[in-house]
């Protein structure tokens, strides 16, 4: 029976970070679907239709081939603009209007999570929730929802942990997954740090699993991997190729499609969503993930270049590899996965590589062997093998550190308090408050004093 799992993208970075998304996805099952059968491994992301627009849905296990997809996804934003721009592109025909969510003022949420969170969302709930309703009455068997937003704007990060908290009300065996991406230090959105941390306060109570992104560190990834670095700052003048921020969009992608590969294709060691929050979340609100990525090279490279599967296991333990700005080796593990995607890897060859690694990481002291291992035998496309690093690791309290630093420091100003105290008194406090403690959490692990490993008694007999 498939397991499916529902996308939400949410406000314009969840827009077009999807929107690369669904473009990965479409091009890896064009490349190793031969067949053309709609199987278990389309139906977990698509629905399958005999007429392009309206017709009956073909379900999965009637065998029969591929003729009109559309994704099993719900876009949501308060200005119409990137929808637009989704609904010309070649894209449009995987959504049908009933996925397109969009506010009737078209005005946007005024960079301010307090408007997203507490205005839009209650007036706009119910509907989003029939569309979320008829979107998971579509599925066997719902595994999770999959949220793709920033916590930088307002529409994003309010809207976007409004609906997370509902589906927590609504949908409870449903596992929530959050791919948020974190402003920058140098956002040009002044009252980010508010939002951000509102949001993420949001997030540690209503989602099972997040996994930041964080703008600056996606930045650096690209300059590695681009000639042209000033296509990523977003300034449109200096953005030859491509559109602003392409980059970085492709980037967010493919975390997210190595993430989902043991769900679309086949593998000696499948992981789905579940699987991973299973396994790397310890306690209910330490739930946030750390993601590294490897090869990190120029595709057209790839023809002088080689790529040894040995190195991407070395690469992916590294602070430049890491999605958002950290160092994991100067920190505690709780929990990692290793997901590797390519033909002809064996269990053996993960556990080679780990082997020699391990010893140079700082694992909890009461789970030392928090590994998770995932292979599947379809790497990307035009890619020999990769490797995604997903880790529960204290160091992800040094960006939220960073963020709360900002956020104080507007605060002490009361710099756009009146904005966000008229819509919701008091809270800024509450959310600095609930960060904190998610912070002393981590703190706490990191400060831990290993215990001495118990000695095995040796049997008399």
């Amino acid at each position: 029976m498939p397991r499916e799992l529902i996308t939400l993208q949410v406000g314009q970075c969840g827009s077009q970070i999807g929107s690369r998304f669904w473009q990965l996805a479409l091009e890896e099952f064009s490349t190793y679907n031969h067949t053309g059968q709609f199987d278990e491994a389309l139906s977990a992301f698509f629905r399958n239709f005999d007429a392009p627009q309206g017709g009956s849905e073909i379900k999965c296990g009637s065998h029969d081939s591929i003729a009109n997809l559309r994704a099993r996804a719900i876009m949501v934003d308060t200005e119409s603009g990137v929808q637009n721009v989704q609904q010309r592109s070649h894209l449009r025909t995987l959504f049908d209007r009933s996925q397109y969510i969009c506010t009737a003022e078209q005005t946007g949420s005024g960079n301010n999570w307090a408007i997203g969170h507490h205005e839009y969302g209650p007036r706009y709930r119910a509907p989003i929730l029939d569309a979320v309703r008829r979107m998971a009455e579509s599925c066997d068997s719902l595994q999770s929802f999959f949220i793709m937003h920033s916590l930088g704007g307002g529409t994003g990060s309010g809207l976007g942990t409004y609906l997370v908290r509902q589906l927590h009300d609504e949908y409870p065996s449903a596992f929530r997954f959050s791919a948020a991406v974190l402003p920058s230090d140098n956002d040009d959105v002044i009252p980010s740090p508010y939002n951000a941390v509102l949001a993420l306060a949001e997030l540690a109570e209503h989602a099972d699993c997040v996994l930041p992104l964080e703008n600056e560190a996606l930045i650096d990834l690209g300059r590695r991997i681009s000639d042209d670095a000033q296509t990523l700052d977003g300034d449109p003048a200096t953005a030859k190729q491509g559109k602003p921020f392409d980059l970085m969009n492709d980037l967010a992608a493919r975390v997210l499609t190595d993430l989902t590969s043991g769900m679309r294709f086949e593998g000696a060691l499948n992981v789905d969503l579940n699987e991973i929050t299973t396994n790397l979340v310890p306690f209910p609100s330490m739930h946030f993930l750390t993601a590294a990525v490897s090869p990190l090279i120029r595709r057209r490279d790839l023809a002088y270049q080689s790529v040894q599967l040995n190195s991407m296991f070395q690469d992916v333990f590294r602070a430049e590899n890491q999605v958002v700005k950290t160092d994991p080796r100067r920190h505690t593990y709780l929990g990692c996965g290793l997901f590797v995607r390519g033909p002809r890897v064996e269990p053996s060859d993960v556990l080679r590589n780990l082997g020699a690694i391990q010893p140079g990481l700082r694992m909890v002291g009461w789970n030392r062997e928090s590994f998770k291992i995932g292979l599947c035998r379809h790497p990307p496309v035009r890619l020999p093998h990769s490797v995604l690093c997903l880790a529960n690791n204290t160091c992800i309290v040094p960006p939220l550190k960073r963020t709360c630093a900002r956020f104080r420091t507007l605060r002490r100003r009361k710099a756009f308090v009146w904005q966000y105290e008229r819509v919701a008194p008091g809270c800024l406090g509450e959310a600095h408050e609930r960060v904190q403690r998610l912070m002393d959490d981590y703190a706490a692990v990191e400060r831990a004093v290993d215990l001495p490993p118990v000695r095995r008694v040796a049997p008399l007999f």
